[in-house]
């Protein structure tokens, strides 16, 4: 990968961060972002603006709204715009209409504000509409930055937001206007104790039909090298989400603080390649059927480079979200020419929640009756490492190993302990 930061047109996915994916009426998926680099660029501040017609390749187009908004500005002092979320919002003469919702803030600081812009294309321009939600250091407690937007059962719209501090929050918002019914924090759903400096931002819920509950994903530690992305589900939006292991995420201990949130993507690195460090502050999307997470990351071996990557996250049979190893490639390059047996010698990366660094790939031995040319299959696996064997609530699947340059076989699951592990079949040499 090039290196230059200053000439746009050669970053493609580089450079995003707090990363966000919407579709827009034109076919195209639009990718919007905090706008780091704009300072090195020369480009205007806003939310960085990226397309593309397949969900690989990236072109950059711009920032949206080109400053940061007066109030906003003036607020908190920001000089720029972070974690924009961008929806399609329901409009009662069911016209088209989009809302974008964007942190200012400052690093290390409560005096932080979300804004909401308005737009009838994708493409802008962006209107904004004022605050929805503003804290001051010295009065509050939680932060107004990183939110996302997710509708309930009901249909009823629902801001989650908040950071460090005082956790992640949750309130419901007017279909009409888009702030918030009532004036209020809202409720709190996720957050961290004070002996890890209360490290959690970045959440984003899914609603899922198919088991009537909710999906809480969420970022600890530090964008820097150790984020790591963590799940809870719940019956209800407003929770109590819980993890794998049955752990509220609103009520974890001093002892438990690195364990608790079932941890789907770490840092990691399978044999001969890349290593990624710090993936996290995702949003979760769809496609059809399938459901993407995009995401930002860093590079180990040059961990002041970060990038967006998507990633097909594959469902359990109890319902709980799997990530694959890899980034997307496209869906005719994750597909096998031949259905493959399960069976067989795979790398695998533990995701062990107490290990906050990079994690190396072992080679494990997976055992189940079952073959896939790519299409995801869920069912239980027996996993064997050095360290024993494991009975896997478990997704195969394709992916393209970008070491290997050809499909293989990928998998992820749950064992008995909550823990998560993903990997993919060894390529014969």
């Amino acid at each position: 990968m090039s290196t230059a930061t200053s000439d746009p047109s050669t970053w493609g996915a580089r450079n995003a961060h707090d990363p966000t994916v919407v579709r827009g009426d034109d076919g195209l998926w639009y990718m919007f972002s905090t706008d780091a680099a704009a300072d090195v660029s020369g480009i205007p501040v806003g939310a960085h603006v990226r397309t593309s017609p397949d969900l690989v390749t990236w072109s950059f187009h711009g920032t949206a709204l080109g400053e940061v908004p007066a109030p906003a500005r003036e607020w908190s002092g920001a000089q720029g715009l972070w974690a924009p979320e961008v929806v399609r919002w329901p409009a009662a003469d069911g016209s088209v209409r989009w809302h974008m919702y964007y942190s200012a803030s400052t690093f290390g600081s409560r005096t932080s504000a979300i804004g909401l812009a308005t737009a009838d294309s994708l493409a802008g321009p962006w209107t904004d509409q004022g605050i929805v939600v503003a804290t001051q250091h010295d009065r509050d407690g939680h932060n107004a930055i990183d939110a996302a937007i997710t509708f309930d059962r009901d249909g009823r719209a629902w801001m989650i937001y908040g950071s460090f501090f005082d956790g992640i929050h949750i309130v419901e918002l007017s279909l009409d206007t888009g702030m918030r019914v009532r004036d209020e924090k809202g409720v709190l759903i996720a957050r961290r104790p004070s002996n890890v400096d209360g490290a959690i931002e970045g959440a984003y819920v899914v609603y899922r039909p198919e088991e009537d509950r909710f999906v809480l994903f969420v970022s600890y530690d530090s964008l820097v090298n150790t984020y790591s992305v963590r799940v809870g589900v719940a019956d209800e939006i407003t929770g109590p989400y819980r993890d794998a292991a049955g752990n509220d995420l609103t009520d974890p201990t001093a002892e438990q603080a690195v364990v608790v949130g079932t941890k789907v993507l770490g840092g990691h690195r399978f044999p001969n390649g890349t290593g990624f460090i710090a993936p996290g502050h995702n949003s979760i999307f769809r496609d059809g059927d399938a459901t993407f997470m995009v995401h930002h990351v860093r590079l180990a071996d040059a961990p002041t480079r970060h990038e967006a990557q998507i990633r097909r996250v594959h469902w359990t049979r109890s319902g709980w979200p799997l990530v694959s190893p890899y980034p997307y490639a496209g869906s005719a390059a994750e597909a096998l020419d031949a259905a493959a047996s399960v069976s067989g010698r795979w790398n695998a990366v533990r995701f062990a929640p107490e290990e906050a660094g990079l994690i190396e790939a072992e080679r494990v031995q997976l055992t189940a009756p079952i073959s896939s040319a790519g299409e995801a299959v869920a069912a239980e696996l027996v996993l064997t490492a050095a360290s024993g064997s494991s009975s896997l609530d478990g997704v195969v699947f394709g992916a393209w190993d970008p070491v290997a340059q050809c499909a293989v076989l990928a998998f992820a699951g749950i064992d008995e302990s909550g823990v998560v592990w993903t990997g993919s079949q060894q390529v014969a040499s």
